[in-house]
């Protein structure tokens, strides 16, 4: 397994992380043993970056990983999430601080690796989240803060308010990447590189589409993502996966590790957040990290993967000020 320092600070992430939205879900990983089974093969593979949030099976997720953990939590990097949805009259401090001490408590552990914003908190200064967030490094109980789901310019103004009031700068950026998703490439991803934010891409098989599990013209399932939906409905889409996939056939490869290896290719790429269901999966995500693209490589799979800048907002549709709350990812 190779390793890569998350953006400034002094946390080496494994290439590949743990995505952990299945834990705790009576559909997907109910059973405490099973989450079990599932870390202990990431941390005996190398894989040490653990993401999760306390909203992820109904706050169940950070109750499987603080198990799952006890005895091996040295060898692990834990990332998880809060968010300030819904206030309604609570001060953005206080639900800070009311939601670290809940998830340093389900995950047993006397210190979250690294704390982050999940969605965009419409309306609230930065100052008001930062400062609680700073407090929280200074007490010892977060290492290091980052972001979920913001672009380049909010990012950036938020490091400027923390560098005005003395505030610790969000370290790192996570959002929605892959092959079929290249919003990010816009201005998030610019800002990561020039500025050394560690950028942890988040759904990078599309939503399982990526995989070529959904034939062309084949029903898909009421419960997939919308863009599992999108996607399946676009024949251009169906054209480009048939010559990624022969793009990764010809090098011996499956889809999987290329969608994985063209990730890594990008210089802001901390980790990939990957989730897996059993073993077996967890040890195809290991291997992809072994292929590295050459940067001809990468250019001939962006040229496959070609996107023109349009259709979806650059920051997570359905975002808007106006916008409901967003659903768990």
């Amino acid at each position: 397994m190779q390793y890569r320092r998350l953006g400034e600070t002094d946390l080496n992430v494994s290439v590949i992380g743990l995505g952990t939205n299945n834990f705790g879900n009576p559909a997907r990983i109910g059973e405490h043993a099973h989450s079990k089974r599932v870390i202990d093969k990431c941390l005996d593979v190398g894989i040490n970056l653990i993401d999760t949030a306390n909203i992820y099976g109904n706050g169940e997720s950070e109750v499987h990983i603080g198990e799952a953990l006890r005895g091996r939590r040295n060898e692990a990097i834990i990332a998880t999430k809060f968010n300030l949805n819904g206030l309604n009259g609570e001060s953005p401090r206080d639900r800070i601080m009311k939601n670290v001490e809940e998830s340093l408590t389900k995950l047993q552990t006397d210190v979250i690796d690294l704390y982050q914003i999940h969605f965009i908190p419409h309306g609230v200064p930065h100052e008001e989240y930062l400062e609680p967030l700073n407090d929280l490094i200074t007490q010892g109980k977060v290492r290091h803060i980052g972001e979920c789901n913001y672009s380049g310019w909010r990012h950036a103004d938020v490091n400027r308010v923390a560098d005005e009031r003395g505030f610790a700068r969000f370290a790192s950026a996570q959002n929605n990447y892959s092959l079929m998703h290249r919003h990010v490439e816009m201005e998030l991803l610019p800002y990561c590189t020039e500025h050394r934010i560690g950028f942890l891409p988040y759904f990078p098989l599309a939503g399982g589409w990526l995989t070529g599990k959904y034939a062309p013209g084949a029903e898909v399932p009421s419960n997939a993502r919308r863009m599992v939906s999108q996607l399946q409905g676009d024949e251009q889409a169906h054209d480009v996966l048939a010559r990624l996939d022969a793009f990764a056939n010809e090098h011996g490869h499956s889809m999987l590790d290329l969608a994985f290896a063209w990730l890594l290719a990008h210089p802001a790429v901390s980790s990939v957040i990957a989730g897996a269901m059993n073993e077996e999966q967890v040890e195809a995500n290991a291997a992809a990290a072994d292929w590295m693209l050459s940067r001809e490589e990468r250019d001939a799979v962006d040229a496959i993967a070609a996107w023109e800048g349009t259709d979806e907002e650059i920051e997570r549709f359905g975002m808007g000020a106006n916008a409901p709350a967003a659903p768990a990812r």
